[in-house]
C-alpha cells in the first residue's frame, strides 16, 4: 500500500504554509506490519530533505541518529522501518514561518486521522513537538473524546502514561530537522522516548 494513494489534501485551504512542499508518505508498505506511528511536525522547505526521499535527507540523517541514540540499531529508514516505525508529518505541507496556525493544524488533522486508520495494529504514536500534540487532540475533540495529551509544556508533562484509541501516546520533541543536534537536552529526552516506545512494542 502507499499512503499516498489513500490520503491527500483535495483543496489545500490553508494559507499559513507552503504548498509547494506537500507531502504524503509515498513508499511501499504493509499496513499490518507497522505497530509503531512517529508524527513530527510539517514537511520540510527542500522535498529532499523528507523522511523517504534517500540522499543526504535532513529528515532521515537526525531521525537515524535519534533511533541509534535511543539503542537501536539502524542506519537508514528503511531499517526504522523494519522496526515497524512509519514515519510521517502532522501537517502535509511546509511552515513559512516559526508557527503553524491552528485552523491548519485542524486541517491537516483530517488527512492525519484517515492516515492513521490505514494501520491497523498501532500501539504506540510518538508524538514528536506540539504541533502533532495538538493535531491527535484535535482529532479526540471532533470525535467527542477527552484530550490525549494535558495541556503544558512538553518537560513536564513527559513520562506521564497517555493513550488513545487503544494504543500509548508518548508526547516528545521535534527530531527532524537542524535543531535536533543543537538541543542537547531535548535529544536525550527524544532517546528516552523512542527507548520506551520501541520497549513497548518488543
Amino acid at each position: 500500500m502507499r499512503v499516498s494513494e489513500r490520503v491527500a489534501c483535495a483543496d489545500f485551504p490553508c494559507t499559513d504554509v507552503r504548498h509547494d512542499c506537500y507531502v504524503v508518505p509515498g513508499i511501499d508498505i504493509r499496513p499490518a506490519d507497522v505497530s509503531i506511528v512517529l508524527i513530527s511536525e510539517a514537511a520540510p522547505p527542500d522535498p529532499a530533505d523528507y523522511y523517504y526521499a534517500g540522499g543526504e535527507a535532513l529528515f532521515e540523517k537526525t531521525t537515524v541518529q535519534a533511533f541509534a541514540d535511543a539503542g537501536a540499531h539502524v542506519s537508514s529508514i528503511r531499517d526504522i522501518l523494519g522496526l515497524g516505525v512509519y514515519l510521517t508529518t502532522a501537517v502535509k505541507c511546509g511552515k513559512t514561518g516559526y508557527g503553524i496556525a491552528t485552523g491548519t493544524i485542524r486541517q491537516c488533522a483530517l488527512l492525519l486521522e484517515q492516515e492513521l486508520a490505514l494501520f491497523p495494529n498501532v500501539r504506540v504514536l510518538l508524538l514528536m513537538g506540539d504541533v502533532s500534540i495538538k493535531a491527535i487532540n484535535d482529532i479526540a475533540r471532533r470525535a467527542g473524546e477527552p484530550r490525549v495529551i494535558p495541556a503544558g509544556s512538553t518537560y513536564k508533562i513527559r513520562g506521564g502514561e497517555f493513550h488513545f484509541r487503544g494504543k500509548r501516546a508518548f508526547p516528545s520533541y521535534v527530531q527532524a530537522g537542524p535543531s535536533f543536534f543543537i538541543e542537547k537536552t531535548k535529544r536525550a529526552a527524544i532517546a528516552q522516548d523512542i527507548a520506551a516506545a520501541l520497549r513497548l512494542v518488543n
